[in-house]
């Protein structure tokens, strides 16, 4: 395998089938991690795999009320994460021929617009808890967003550039670069928008089943069958995405593969899996160590990440960052 290089378009695709293959495992890992910590066995760490195949061969049910969003909002939403790993840095140090159709921005905007498009399908269900997951999701989207924003500007300052692959790049240049105050900042935040957008908040548990504490897990309770299969597989890719980005760009961007040698692109993948699940072991952790808080201290939670963007470019500007 070692004399076997792969064109840009196999890597790419390479990329995706990371994503997709992968983003099960991880979440099935993190679960199993989190029923350890709580003192149960947990489920096993390929419990997703059997769940999205037990889904797919189930029968789709369509609420009364319910039209085309309904069904085209989870197709939308796993196609926006097919379209987000060729943009980022997966398993290449190098930038591929796609990669420069959007920059980190883009990427961002394309999560926003998977997110707007389950939580309309829910909305339209005609369900009172998937109603009330959406208004939930869609409330404290527009708190996450507006950090999200600042914090790519504040990382396209720090770097020069807004391309991921050249913000990876700029990272592993030099150590100085990577241990940067504006940049630990920037980190830092995205850190906390990611433990939002994942809803590892402490708030209720994400796998919860309690309505009143519910936010992601209620826009699926209308949905059934494939359309179910698709909205878990696209969570699960989600994760991994915004995983992805924070060690392959923000923390840790070594690892990758420097070559398009087959080998090199292989072992990209088991080396992208251990640092995205070491961020998942933190995650964990953090979910399961602290006391729950109220729903309404999302607000100040995403308040305090937000300005961790806004003291980085403070620091960038009139400190030594």
């Amino acid at each position: 395998m070692a004399g076997i290089d792969l064109t840009p378009v196999q890597i790419q695709v390479f990329q995706v089938l990371a994503i997709v293959v992968l983003a099960p495992l991880l979440s099935g890992a993190i679960e199993h991690l989190e029923g350890r910590l709580q003192g149960r066995r947990g489920p096993r760490i390929l419990q997703p795999y059997y769940d999205l195949a037990k889904l797919f061969r189930k029968e789709t049910l369509l609420p009364e009320d319910a039209g085309w969003v309904f069904v085209a909002g989870p197709l939308v939403a796993f196609m926006c994460y097919l379209v987000v790993p060729l943009l980022i840095p997966v398993l290449t140090a190098y930038p591929l021929p796609l990669g420069f159709m959007g920059d980190i921005l883009g990427g961002g905007f394309i999560l926003g617009l998977a997110g707007f498009v389950v939580a309309l399908a829910a909305a339209q269900s005609g369900g009172p808890y998937a109603q009330l997951g959406s208004s939930r999701s869609m409330t404290f989207g527009a708190l996450i967003e507006p950090s999200m924003l600042f914090i790519t500007f504040t990382v396209a300052l720090v770097t020069t550039t807004d391309l991921p692959y050249f913000e990876a790049a700029a990272s592993r240049a030099s150590l100085g670069q990577a241990v940067r105050p504006a940049h630990l900042l920037a980190a830092v935040a995205f850190f906390l928008v990611v433990l939002g957008d994942t809803g590892r908040i402490p708030v209720e548990t994400h796998a919860s089943t309690l309505e009143f504490g519910m936010i992601d897990e209620a826009r699926l309770l209308e949905h059934s069958g494939p359309l179910l299969a698709l909205l878990k597989w696209g969570s699960a890719m989600k994760q991994m995405i915004l995983y992805t980005i924070l060690v392959n760009v923000f923390v840790a961007p070594w690892g990758l593969a420097g070559s398009r040698a087959l080998s090199a692109v292989l072992l990209a993948i088991p080396v992208l899996m251990g640092k995205a699940f070491g961020v998942g072991v933190v995650f964990a952790v953090i979910d399961n160590s602290f006391s729950k808080l109220r729903l309404f201290k999302i607000t100040e939670f995403m308040a305090g990440a937000f300005l961790l963007a806004a003291l980085a470019v403070v620091v960038l500007y009139l400190g030594s960052g």
